[in-house]
Parts: C-alpha cells; structure tokens; sequence
C-alpha cells in the first residue's frame, strides 16, 4: 500500500510537464497531494492533465519570468487555498567551449537553471509563509560539483543553486520553510535523449557509476518527496547527491591493470 505523506497538501512543480518533474508530481498526487505544474509545455500538460485527472492543476509559464512565475503559483491559492511543497525542477542548457560561448546562451542557461529557482523560491516562501511554513526542493546537478567540457554555463548555475537553497535554508528557518538541494546525476529523460540513444557515448557514463546504469525519473523523485515530507522534518540547508555512486568514481580503476 502507497504511504500517503501529502494527503490533502498542496504542492507546485516546475517542468512538470516531463522528466523527473513529471515523475514528482505523479508520485505526489499518489500519495494524496494537489499540485500545480508549471511548464513551457502546453502539449505536455494537457497530457499530464488527462492522466492524473482532477488533483493536477497545468499552468504554462516560463519560469525565467517573474510575472508568470507568481501568476502560476498564485494559482495554487486560488485553487487550494496554501501551498505546503515546492519542487523546482525546471532546466535546460545550451552548450559550448568558454572561448565559443555566445552571451545570449550563457544568460540563457543560467536564467532557466538559476535565476529561475531564485524567482519560485521567492514567490512560493511568500505563499507557504502565508500557510504556516513548507519545504521546498530545488534541483540542482552532480555537475554542480564536477565540471563538465563545454558546460560552463550550467555547472555554474547548478553550483549556484546549492549555495542559494542554503541561503534560503537559512532565510526561511524562521518561518518554519525548509529548502534543500538535490544534486541528480545522469537520468533517463528527454534532456540526455541524445546520449542515451548513442551507446558509445551512453557507455562512457556508464563506465563511471558504480551502479552500472541512468537513473529512472522515478529514482529521483523519491528522494525528492523524503526531503519534502515529515519524515525529513529536521533536515534544512543541505544537499543530496543521488548519482549511483557517480561522484566517487573519478578515479581510475586501476586494480583492472592487476586482472
């Protein structure tokens, strides 16, 4: 039996139109949540909505947008009343050597993964202050912490997103707000469609975790809904790695040179 730890909670997602923000808002509502979704993705909303039915409210908004941003969580007021969870998972990236890189996809990169999680968080601590406190998960990555070639814009802004979630841990204590960091390493989601589906380069990340294998969406979420729940109710300000083992792998393995 499915343990219910948001029943009758109120809950937003961002990028819950697909990927680990799709697996999020599914697992909430099977566990008794309301959530309001936010995504650029008409399409992809209107399909979540037809699944999940009348617990799901889509709001299409563009998370680098202040106006939509408030607008799409005032929903949740509107609609339910409060808001007891956040999970702001929306991203994306343009890649590009440092030397190369235009401007334009540098701010682009950073305003999706970055200032994007500054302006929820913003708006949805107004809204769970207003409710009697909440907690809040923002989505961060393993490259938060590891440099990526080419990736310089979104390691930045991954690493900028630890370092706000425990600011805003700090900031929000008081109003009995949690926020945490969920740091995920490779995961099978249309974002790294093209890496999955070319096996030379899926296998050279493969060869790296230790667990052999991409994580699914719903590996992700579920720690995601324990850092949002009551059971992680003295857990504040800190970051979970969820990357089989990826991060500690670095090294080479040099004990195959002894076989």
């Amino acid at each position: 039996m499915t343990a219910r730890r948001f029943d009758g909670r109120t809950a937003v997602v961002t990028g819950a139109a697909s990927g680990i923000g799709a697996a999020i808002t599914a697992a909430l509502i099977a566990e008794g949540a309301n959530v309001v979704g936010l995504d650029i993705d008409e399409p992809g909303l209107r399909k979540k909505a037809a699944e999940l039915g009348e617990a799901f409210v889509p709001v299409v908004a563009d998370v680098t947008a202040e106006d939509q941003i408030e607008a799409g969580i005032g929903a949740a007021a509107a609609r339910f009343g409060r808001l007891d969870a956040a999970f702001n998972v929306a991203g994306g990236s343009r890649i590009g050597a440092i030397t190369d890189l235009a401007v334009e996809d540098w701010d682009f990169t950073v305003d999706l993964v970055q200032k994007s999680v500054f302006l929820c968080t913003k708006h949805e601590a107004r809204l769970m202050r207003d409710s009697g406190g909440g907690a809040i998960v923002n989505i961060s990555s393993l490259d938060g912490r590891i440099p990526m070639p080419g990736g310089s814009a979104y390691a930045t802004g991954k690493a900028g997103v630890v370092m706000f979630s425990k600011n805003a841990a700090l900031e929000l204590a008081p109003h009995r707000i949690r926020v945490n960091a969920v740091l995920p390493g490779l995961v099978d989601t249309p974002l790294v469609a093209a890496i999955m589906g070319y096996d030379p380069a899926k296998q050279m990340f493969l060869d790296r975790i230790p667990l052999g294998a991409a994580a699914t969406p719903e590996q992700v979420a579920a720690p995601c809904l324990f850092l949002a729940s009551d059971d992680a109710s003295y857990i504040t300000g800190t970051e979970l790695v969820v990357d089989g083992g990826w991060e500690v792998s670095n090294f080479p393995n040099l004990a195959e040179l002894a076989s």
